[in-house]
């Protein structure tokens, strides 16, 4: 698969905080109205909104905190998978990009009214104070609630850095979207040990499963990741050189024979080079005998 630039760079913001801060008025406002509004339509349901201890704040609180945990991991999962090149076989990455940036400000915004609701809920009597200030809701499991105010709040701070990522680089961008996993942690942790649906069968199978599934894209991501920089270095790395040894001398007797070429290899009318011993020793010849010498006449 191509490798191709990197997201930050390649991929822009689909959506402007003003359109933000507009769903999210219209989506807070809708809300109200139908808690306004439903039990003009259904009497059944006024006692449940304004009797001596109504149940339908917390009944909204507990839902919404699944849906926005549930958003949150469909966020984490989708980020994950960018970097992972996984978005590019399917929804492909610049949908992937704009789904995970589009759910993330959803999940944010039923994260804003999971809380809200809770002032009309008057078993807890939570106030606007203690339900932004973290660790103050003393009456109601502080540290669990304070942990998931904190995760709320890294949260803004990540769905922010979607619109100042021109200012503030993608190095520093890249460092703010670590602190996904904290916050998502910090979110699993307070659904776990603040809510009263933890004892139950089907949240205990929603917490594996969604924590367990976020673990594994994870742990993917790593490895992928170290296979990727172990390709690189390889390819990277130069072939190691083998010395070339010096040439050994030939002997003088098989430099003479190897230059000489066999017989049959050569031109009719070549002379033939012969080597000395095959050069035939002719005879001695026998030393020439004295000649008599023949008395002169006087």
């Amino acid at each position: 698969m191509p490798s191709g630039p990197p997201v930050e760079n390649e991929f822009e913001s689909s959506v402007n905080i003003q359109f933000f801060l507009l769903i999210l008025l219209a989506v807070i406002t809708g809300l109200l109205a139908a808690i306004l509004l439903l039990p003009a339509w259904l009497p059944n349901m006024a006692s449940s909104l304004g009797g001596e201890s109504p149940k339908v704040y917390w009944y909204l609180s507990r839902a919404t905190a699944f849906v926005s945990l549930t958003i949150l991991w469909l966020s984490m999962a989708l980020g994950i998978a960018i970097t992972n090149k996984m978005a590019r076989l399917w929804p492909g990455a610049p949908a992937a990009f704009a789904i995970h940036e589009y759910v993330s400000l959803l999940g944010m915004a039923f994260a804003i009214f999971h809380a809200l609701v809770l002032l009309g809920d008057r078993y807890i009597n939570f106030t606007l104070a203690q339900i932004f200030i973290p660790f103050a809701t003393v009456d109601y499991r502080p540290t669990w609630v304070g942990i998931g105010q904190i995760g709320f709040y890294v949260w803004v701070i990540v769905n922010l850095s979607f619109y100042v990522r021109s200012s503030i680089g993608p190095k520093t961008w890249r460092a703010l979207h670590y602190l996904s996993f904290g916050m998502y942690i910090t979110g699993l942790l307070h659904g776990i040990f603040s809510g009263t649906d933890t004892p139950a069968g089907w949240a205990q199978w929603y917490y594996w499963i969604s924590g367990g599934s976020l673990l594994f894209l994870l742990v993917y991501r790593i490895l992928n990741t170290i296979a990727e920089k172990l390709a690189k270095r390889a390819k990277a790395k130069p072939a190691p050189q083998i010395p070339h040894a010096a040439p050994q001398p030939r002997p003088i007797a098989q430099l003479v024979t190897s230059q000489v070429k066999p017989a049959a290899q050569l031109q009719p009318g070549t002379p033939q080079a012969i080597s000395v011993a095959q050069i035939p020793h002719a005879a001695p010849r026998p030393a020439a005998q004295p000649q008599p010498t023949q008395p002169q006449q006087g």
